[in-house]
């Protein structure tokens, strides 16, 4: 479990096609305190912790979470946004997050506003109806406020801190971007499509 408040910015420094895509991660996290098997949210990715390094650590995803992710795209030198799991008593600071992809949306729009970042995204179709105005998301990681839903198009808006310490600051029109609905969403809907089918 994850709030979606972004913690460090990690560096893919090695990728290995094996059964799986292996992928070595530097981080200014203290390795010795990571567990092998905890979960670290790699771009909003619930990702499994297989060896440590002194600075870095390594994960392997599947082709089922490839096929799901923005991570097929990853290259040495990409940076990403990390997150370690939520441990009882810390801060909530964002929202419930999972750590599982739902889809990825695409960056269609970007106007400056402000001191802030006012971007647009295009949902996958299935996923739109999950997306409320005032609700959250999780994208890359990174959670958010949701300002306005038309179709499958949503707004939101970075301001310069959330832009500073996460990757965040070097988004393009066209980036393809993990997106986790509201946990809360997806069974408000479910809670509705029951009560419509008694």
């Amino acid at each position: 479990m994850f709030t979606g408040i972004v913690s460090d910015i990690g560096t893919i420094t090695q990728l290995e096609a094996r059964g799986d895509l292996r992928a070595r991660i530097g981080t200014s996290y203290d390795t010795s305190d990571i567990d092998l098997g905890a979960s670290i949210a790699c771009d909003g990715c619930c990702l499994t912790v297989v060896t440590t390094g002194p600075d870095w650590f390594d994960v392997d995803v599947s082709a089922e979470t490839v096929s799901k992710t923005n991570l097929g795209t990853w290259e040495a030198g990409g940076r990403i946004n990390l997150e370690r799991a939520l441990r009882v008593g810390d801060e909530l600071g964002g929202h419930i997050v999972s750590g599982h992809v739902d889809g990825v949306a695409e960056v269609i729009r970007m106007a400056p506003e402000g001191d802030s970042l006012r971007l647009t995204f295009r949902a996958p179709e299935e996923l739109a109806r999950f997306i409320a105005p005032k609700g959250s998301v999780t994208l890359n990681g990174t959670s958010l406020t949701v300002n306005e839903v038309e179709g499958a198009e949503f707004g939101v808006n970075l301001i310069p801190h959330t832009r500073e310490v996460t990757t965040w600051g070097r988004v393009a029109e066209g980036d393809l971007i993990n997106l986790e609905i509201d946990t809360l969403a997806r069974y408000v809907a479910r809670m509705v499509e029951a009560g419509g089918a008694m």
